[in-house]
């Protein structure tokens, strides 16, 4: 049985927990919270209270696994290179590490993980190169776009007063189901040392995308920036996909209906 320890169980962590359990697998997944320790236990994980600011002796339990997944928002560099020492002394010499497309900068062009930016100021991508270029661990960067899904309803990322700018600038966001079959499919074909960028096939525009979204769940139109400046990226998944023969089960995001609190396929 291949135990995998992740690193933070909220809004992916907790479903990629249970994705991997039903898949046979043992799974130690953390948490900052104790009161959520009970919640790990009822989907059969063996919980753990780890906080990267703060490392303690159970770090050591937690990481005696096969594979470490990383889905954290801290941007604690420090608190990441104290990590890594410990994954050193550990059995783990594989890691995925969840992170973001927001690390590419608006360059107007459709941009591929050969696009790579040395901006040493931007905390992700030195987090990223402290894992990466560790030599005794195999890491595979996953550059998530905006994640959207279940109870992330795009139709209520806005208040009513909300101006929306840039509002032809085109969107890069990814469907939780698709977040969590990639990840899977990493660790199943055992593709490590890679980057991938990650996001549906389609970049529609904010104005189109997100008048629809807000329109679904009974909002009004929202109001838009009428600056004409028009900055934006557009994130390319063709590496993801040929690397992974991977096929998103929601490719296109005007056609994911949603309902309430929920996204999920038409």
């Amino acid at each position: 049985m291949k135990t995998i320890s992740i690193l933070g169980s909220g809004w992916l962590g907790l479903p990629l927990t249970q994705h991997f359990i039903l898949k046979g697998c043992h799974v130690k997944a953390s948490t900052t919270s104790k009161s959520r320790l009970s919640e790990l236990r009822h989907i059969n994980a063996e919980p753990f209270i780890i906080d990267i600011d703060q490392l303690t002796g159970n770090i050591l339990d937690f990481l005696q696994a096969d594979i470490l997944i990383i889905n954290i928002p801290s941007k604690n560099i420090d608190g990441f290179l104290r990590l890594a020492e410990e994954v050193e002394r550990s059995t783990i010499r594989n890691v995925v590490f969840i992170s973001s497309t927001s690390v590419y900068k608006n360059s107007n062009k459709t941009i591929s993980e050969s696009d790579d930016q040395d901006n040493t100021l931007n905390q992700l991508i030195s987090i990223e190169k402290t894992l990466k270029n560790n030599s005794n661990l195999k890491t595979t960067i996953v550059r998530f776009g905006g994640l959207i899904g279940y109870n992330r309803n795009p139709g209520n990322f806005f208040k009513k007063s909300t101006v929306i700018s840039n509002p032809d600038s085109f969107v890069n966001l990814i469907h939780q189901d698709d977040c969590i079959e990639i990840i899977s499919q990493i660790v199943k074909q055992e593709i490590w040392g890679e980057t991938f960028n990650c996001c549906a096939d389609t970049h529609p525009t904010k104005r189109e995308f997100y008048t629809q979204a807000i329109k679904s769940v009974g909002g009004t139109v929202p109001q838009f920036s009428q600056s004409e400046t028009k900055s934006y990226k557009i994130i390319s998944n063709q590496k993801v996909k040929e690397f992974l023969n991977y096929e998103f089960l929601h490719p296109d995001l005007l056609k994911i209906k949603i309902k309430g609190d929920e996204c999920s396929p038409k």
